[in-house]
């Protein structure tokens, strides 16, 4: 039934293709410029820094759960765990993935 009425409202219903229909819509914003521009490579950096961080965030709140079943060592390997995060967190902040722009070469 739900094929038959879209079969339908296509076939009988009213087909005006002007500039007006063809135009993309851009949420009320008529579009100027080509739609593809490039990102900056730290948007991709701190996007993927924000997943890594993010799935950390899963795992430290799995573990607060069983936080009662775990003991001492479950205590023990989160507290690696986010030590080792932190080491990373450490290392990219001194490489200057943080920072906007480039850097400019030590010599």
């Amino acid at each position: 039934m739900i094929g038959f009425l879209l079969f339908l409202a296509g076939w009988l219903g009213e087909k005006k293709i002007g500039p007006e229909k063809l135009r993309p819509y851009e949420s009320g914003i008529i579009p100027t410029g080509p739609a593809r521009f490039r990102y900056p490579v730290s948007f991709y950096l701190i996007a993927t820094f924000f997943l890594i961080f993010d799935v950390e965030a899963a795992y430290i709140f799995s573990w607060a759960v069983a936080f009662d079943l775990l003991g001492w060592s479950g205590w023990l390997q989160i507290s690696f765990f986010i030590a080792m995060l932190l080491l990373g967190l450490f290392y990219i902040w001194k490489k200057g993935a943080w920072s906007g722009g480039p850097r400019p070469r030590k010599r």
